[in-house]
């Protein structure tokens, strides 16, 4: 029989796992908005040997499982003699998956602008570093926000692949209360709440942050 009890009881435990789920979540984004500027950048170089790692570090993360890419990290790393903790594998493990797929977004938004403004940029003389800084990336920045917002949502959602690793988020919290209080249904639906409130909000936010944009490109 369900129990509104339970999630009454449990929900507050929950939230702060949430909370934790969050903070995975956001650094996990910014590293992989790192790795996928890098990444997006050197797939646009002229040097083959940039080119070559950063199609091959797309490619390879494009073509595998995460979950397999966060055992690989968490399991396989210290037979090399490099342990790293649950934590800081789970937010690597997000941060490559989720910058290999920034990558090809970033690079698509440098492509939409016009190759002839970098080469006014170069008129003038600005060098090309100075002018993908100053004149491309800001407008590339308004073609790439809807894209990589929905990579952050999907980010958020894979976080439950860390409890596999033993990282105690939001999954494997309500993992740990199904196992002690038998109550499956109602605690996996608290969860779902609370990953449904994580997602709704940042995709309110973000549909906030693109009218800004929308907005103030039409002023200007």
């Amino acid at each position: 029989m369900f129990d509104w009890a339970i999630i009454v009881k449990y929900f507050p435990i929950l939230s702060e796992a949430a909370l934790l789920t969050l903070y995975i979540s956001v650094i996990s984004l910014v590293l992989g908005l790192i790795f996928g500027l890098a990444a997006a950048l050197a797939r646009l170089s002229s040097n083959r040997v940039l080119f070559g790692i950063a199609s091959f570090y797309i490619w390879l993360i494009r073509s595998t499982p995460l979950l397999v890419q966060l055992f690989l990290i968490y399991y396989g790393l210290p037979q090399f003699g490099l342990e790293l903790s649950p934590f800081v594998s789970g937010v690597l493990g997000l941060a490559l998956n989720v910058g290999a797929y920034n990558a090809e977004t970033i690079r698509a938004g440098i492509q939409s602008i016009s190759h002839g403004q970098t080469e006014a940029a170069l008129s003038i003389g600005m060098t090309h570093a100075q002018a993908m800084r100053r004149i491309i990336l800001p407008q590339a920045v308004r073609n790439i926000i809807p894209p990589l917002g929905n990579n952050f949502i999907i980010l958020i959602k894979d976080t439950s692949l860390v409890s596999t690793i033993t990282l105690v988020e939001l999954t494997m919290k309500t993992q740990q209360l199904v196992g002690t209080t038998y109550k499956p249904f109602e605690l996996y639906l608290a969860a779902t709440i609370l990953y449904a409130i994580l997602t709704s909000a940042t995709a309110l936010a973000l549909r906030a942050v693109e009218k800004r944009m929308h907005l103030k490109t039409q002023r200007s």
